[in-house]
């Protein structure tokens, strides 16, 4: 591919994604594009979802590290490649250097979810875990690129990684034509970019937006500056697009063509992912979930036919665990309360009696009789329910009161 940066027009042209698209074939599936029916009635005009979450590996990282690895010379091959990653990037770069016959070497954080470590050494990869946050191990793969002369995969920052995300966008564009918004995570912005080149020159009227995580939102700040910026400490449970500084390839991309950054906070992050689950049977991780997330924060400014990108699916079960409780309790129907009672015989059947009356499901009781802020004859409830909203939370709350219970919180 041909990446010459001729000012002002950006470093990936359509052809280089179509290109991409064809080392691609047999390579990458083109997954499916699914109608949402509960975000159609929500945004008054058809709401599609770009399923990434069941491409190989379970993202669209495949497409990028795929085409990047089939660029490398010869001798770039023999000398193999390192990436650093906590999971996404990692599988994607196991399986393509598989695929291409390439020795791959992956540094994770130790903390990264097992069953994505497993599986990227499942992939092929060797796993070396270093460091406890990303910026560790990716300075250490960095360190192990020079000291070995192995081949750094970068997750974004590089044209063919871009031109092979892009194939995205000329998938939305062949499946649903009549789009007029996309809706993308974004974190160091290579498939937010990748989808803008693809979609922008052959569709300049449809309209990209790219979703960011608020705790881990670098794109406004850098786009206010001109130029990439970092944001410290970057917090949020979509360790997908959890990026502290844009790219510089896919920023200067993604400023001249995405035309609006949204941010979106972890509640609605939460309520995305469950809707997912629910409506739609379909398991996506919190970064893959964000652009649902921003049709249940804010339709304003959004115009029908949208496709929504679910750019992956792999979640950490005791992390989709977590999530879906927060989820719950985001939209009111998981609610905890806790309580005292008089310490007797029957006590705890009466409260559980009194939640029956108002069809409160119980999820887990915790009973403390040894505590020295209560009284000789009180005991503490805490209570784990599963409500039908806000409506019942507050009718649960009232008939515990009305019982003649203290409810504490």
């Amino acid at each position: 591919m041909n990446h010459r940066r001729t000012a002002p027009l950006p470093p990936v042209t359509l052809d280089d994604v179509r290109g991409a698209q064809k080392m691609l074939a047999g390579v990458a599936r083109t997954t499916a594009m699914e109608g949402s029916r509960y975000l159609t009635q929500l945004l008054g005009s058809p709401v599609h979802l770009k399923c990434e979450n069941l491409q190989r590996t379970g993202s669209f990282k495949l497409r990028g590290a795929y085409v990047r690895i089939a660029g490398l010379l010869p001798e770039e091959r023999a000398a193999g490649v390192v990436a650093a990653s906590a999971g996404n990037h990692a599988q994607g770069v196991a399986l393509a250097s598989a695929l291409l016959g390439v020795r791959a070497t992956v540094f994770m954080p130790r903390g990264a979810p097992l069953p994505k470590i497993s599986a990227t050494r499942e992939y092929g990869a060797e796993v070396r875990l270093h460091g406890q946050v990303v910026d560790e191990t990716l300075a250490a793969a960095q360190e192990y690129a020079r000291t070995t002369g192995a081949v750094f995969i970068h997750p974004f920052d590089h044209p063919d990684v871009i031109a092979g995300q892009g194939t995205v966008g000329l998938e939305i564009l062949e499946q649903c034509p009549e789009v007029r918004t996309i809706l993308v995570g974004m974190g160091g912005g290579g498939l937010a970019a990748g989808i803008a080149v693809a979609v922008k020159a052959l569709r300049p009227d449809v309209r990209i937006i790219g979703v960011q995580a608020a705790g881990a939102a670098a794109y406004p700040p850098s786009l206010a500056a001109g130029r990439p910026v970092a944001v410290e400490l970057p917090s949020t449970m979509a360790d997908g697009i959890k990026v502290g500084r844009p790219g510089d390839v896919p920023f200067a991309i993604c400023a001249e063509l995405v035309d609006e950054v949204r941010t979106v906070s972890e509640d609605a992050l939460s309520a995305a992912l469950l809707l997912c689950l629910e409506r739609a049977k379909l398991v996506v991780e919190p970064a893959g979930a964000s652009p649902v997330a921003a049709l249940l924060s804010d339709t304003a400014g959004i115009a029908g036919p949208v496709v929504a990108v679910l750019s992956g699916g792999n979640v950490d079960p005791v992390l989709m665990e977590r999530v879906l409780r927060h989820g719950m309790a985001a939209q009111g129907r998981y609610l905890a309360v806790r309580l005292r009672l008089t310490d007797r015989p029957g006590a705890l059947a009466s409260l559980l009696g009194a939640l029956s009356v108002v069809d409160a499901n119980v999820l887990d009781v915790s009973h403390v009789r040894t505590d020295p802020r209560l009284g000789l004859t009180e005991a503490e409830v805490e209570l784990h329910l599963e409500t039908k909203g806000p409506a019942h939370c507050a009718e649960v709350g009232q008939a515990l009161r009305d019982a003649g219970y203290t409810v504490i919180d």
